[in-house]
């Protein structure tokens, strides 16, 4: 019987990961819960699933650490939105506990400070975003040195078929539309953009250790395949899947094992949804500029994804906040790429965060110069 503790319960992470765990009593038992701020939501889960829970809106980073320390659990999940999930991730790590990683913030932030935490510790990192945990599982059934390409898939976003002009012009509640995935506000807007898409790009070579060049980004509308891998001779080997985030949780929780489930099994001959045909598309980075300011941080290196991924979540709630049209969004992160030397590699997490507040603060006086300027 595995214990599992839950980080930001109350997210879609979260949520679908009490889900997983109320239909496999037999395997795993939720040893305790953290939230930021739905207090009545958290308590009810915590007597629910009879575990101690933490609070972190008041109890900070803290609160998370005598969790940890009070539960013993195998394994930590954190489903923590944004760069908030990083002093989390790396608080489980040094406990020398295994992390199934749902916040790709943390490893592009601090993605060498994490693998170096780990194995100090002897704790593993098994991600939970679909992509990666496609590619994580294909690698090890593959094996690392006989991998040519890491293949991306992304859905494309509500916006894959508009063209330039008509993308000046959409909305929040447009952007918010998203085809296939049921996610959180800003990440559902990052997939509008290919935002986060580009993270998962910093993510996968930090993860997988290879170059950007060895990462490709292909659209895949159907969501079905989850991404894939190229072998040395050429061949492709993908792995498919229903478009719902318990299959990369289950996966993570289970790990190594490979075991039967409560969910569905997948039919490539069920055609009910129209998903069964599946097509593939090339990204278009003109009109999507965050996806190859992405691959442009992850071969650069340095701090240059600390500042992506700062620099995006100012000008997402820019646009939230209608401070900030849609194509403006890359517009604030290019600007603040490029009018900086980024290169230095933060040496603790110290530096990853001066890095991250330097960042936030140039982006918000681009953003305040530009609203100046618009009014």
């Amino acid at each position: 019987m595995k214990k599992i503790l839950v980080l930001g319960c109350t997210g879609s992470i979260g949520t679908s990961t009490l889900d997983i765990l109320r239909n496999q009593r037999d395997r795993f038992v939720c040893c305790g819960i953290t939230a930021n701020s739905k207090k009545n939501e958290l308590e009810m889960l915590g007597k629910e699933f009879s575990c101690p829970t933490s609070l972190t809106k008041i109890e900070g980073i803290d609160g998370i650490k005598n969790l940890i320390d009070q539960t013993h659990p195998d394994i930590v999940v954190n489903g923590i939105a944004g760069s908030a999930g990083l002093k989390p991730s790396m608080a489980v790590l040094e406990a020398g506990v295994d992390l199934a990683l749902a916040n790709k913030e943390t490893v592009v932030m601090a993605g060498p400070l994490m693998f170096e935490a780990a194995k100090k510790s002897g704790s593993r990192i098994l991600p939970v975003d679909s992509e990666h945990s496609a590619i994580f599982t294909l690698v090890n059934q593959c094996g690392k040195k006989n991998i040519d390409k890491i293949v991306i898939t992304a859905s494309g976003g509500p916006f894959r078929t508009f063209p330039r002009e008509k993308l000046a012009s959409v909305t929040v509640a447009d952007a918010l539309k998203h085809p296939t995935w049921d996610m959180g506000v800003k990440i559902t807007i990052d997939s509008a953009t290919l935002g986060n898409k580009g993270l998962e790009v910093i993510e996968a070579v930090r993860l997988f250790d290879v170059s950007a060049k060895q990462v490709q980004v292909v659209v895949h509308p159907q969501s079905v395949i989850h991404s894939l891998v190229r072998t040395k001779d050429g061949i492709v080997y993908g792995q498919f899947s229903e478009p719902n985030m318990k299959h990369p949780i289950l996966q993570a929780l289970d790990w190594p094992e490979i075991l039967p489930t409560f969910m569905k099994p997948f039919d490539l001959t069920d055609t009910t949804d129209g998903k069964r045909t599946l097509t593939f598309e090339k990204p278009r980075m003109d009109d999507f500029p965050m996806l190859a300011l992405a691959f442009e941080c992850a071969e650069k290196g340095g701090s240059y994804p600390i500042v992506f991924n700062a620099a995006n979540e100012i000008a997402v709630q820019a646009f939230i906040d209608g401070k900030l049209g849609f194509l403006e969004i890359a517009e604030l992160v290019a600007k603040v790429l490029h009018g900086t030397d980024w290169a230095h590699n933060p040496r603790d997490l110290e530096d990853v965060f001066d890095a991250d507040r330097r960042s936030r603060e140039i982006s918000i006086k681009f953003l305040t110069e530009h609203t100046e300027f618009t009014e």
